[in-house]
C-alpha cells in the first residue's frame, strides 16, 4: 500500500500505473544512487518519444516539410520542455538521488529531471508496449503539439548563446569534450563550454555530445546574462 501512495500522484499526472513498480523505481534513480539506474531506461525513452511524436507531427501537419516537422519536433522533446513536465508531474521529489546530488539540489536539476522523464516513459514502453506508451505521450503532449505554430522558428541553447554573445560583439564560445565515460552503447560525455570575455567555464554532461553541448551552453547563457546585467 504504501508504494501505491508514494506514486499515486505520478500515475494519476501519467495517466497509467504500472504493473511492475520496479521499473518505475529504476526510471526514478539517478546513477548516482545506485549500480541499477535509469540510463538504460533513459535512452530507451528517448527513442520511442522520437518515434511518437515524430508520427504525431505527421499526422497533424500533413502539409508541412520535413525541415519544419524536425524543429517542431525539437521543441516537443528538448530537455526543457522534458523538465517542465516532470516538475507538474512532481517527478523530483521521488527521485532516488545519490549524497552528492542531494546536497546540490539534483532533484530540482532540470537535466536530471529530463532524464528521468525519458527514462519514466521508456519503462511505460517495457511494461506494457507500444500503443500503450503511444496513448500517454500523446495525452501528455497534445496540448503542445496543438499549440505549435509551424512558421515559428525556434532556438536552441547554443544559437540562443551564439546570438546573445555577438549582439554584444564578444568571441564566440569554445565547447571541448573533458570526459567520456561507460561502454560504447551506454557512454556519457561531459562537454565543457568557456566563454574568455567574462573568464566563465560551465560543464554539462549527456548521454550523447549534443545534448550536453546544449545543457552546457543552457548553463552558460544563464551566467553570462548574470554577467551583463
Amino acid at each position: 500500500m504504501q508504494g501505491i501512495d508514494k506514486y499515486m500522484h505520478l500515475s494519476r499526472a501519467l495517466g497509467y500505473t504500472f504493473n511492475d513498480e520496479s521499473l518505475l523505481a529504476q526510471a526514478l534513480t539517478h546513477r548516482s544512487a545506485a549500480k541499477t539506474h535509469n540510463e538504460r531506461l533513459e535512452f530507451l525513452g528517448d527513442a520511442v518519444l522520437g518515434m511518437v511524436v515524430a508520427d504525431a507531427l505527421y499526422k497533424t501537419f500533413p502539409s508541412v516539410p520535413e525541415g519544419k516537422l524536425t524543429r517542431m519536433r525539437s521543441t516537443l522533446v528538448k530537455g526543457d520542455t522534458l523538465a517542465e513536465m516532470a516538475k507538474e508531474a512532481n517527478v523530483g521529489e521521488l527521485l532516488r538521488l545519490g549524497q552528492g546530488e542531494l546536497k546540490s539540489g539534483g532533484h530540482r536539476r532540470s537535466s536530471i529531471l529530463a532524464d528521468a522523464m525519458e527514462a519514466i516513459l521508456g519503462a511505460i514502453y517495457l511494461d506494457a508496449g507500444l500503443e500503450t506508451v503511444r496513448r500517454v505521450i500523446l495525452s501528455l503532449w497534445d496540448s503542445r503539439i496543438q499549440a505549435l505554430d509551424p512558421n515559428e522558428h525556434p532556438k536552441d541553447n547554443k544559437t540562443r548563446l551564439q546570438e546573445f554573445l555577438q549582439s554584444r560583439r564578444v568571441p564566440l564560445p569554445v565547447y571541448e569534450v573533458v570526459n567520456i565515460t561507460g561502454k560504447d552503447h551506454a557512454q556519457t560525455f561531459e562537454v565543457g563550454c568557456s566563454v574568455s570575455e567574462f573568464d566563465l567555464t560551465v560543464t554539462a554532461s549527456g548521454n550523447s555530445r549534443r545534448k550536453a553541448e546544449q545543457q552546457a551552453a543552457k548553463l552558460m547563457l544563464e551566467k553570462v546574462e548574470d554577467a551583463a546585467r
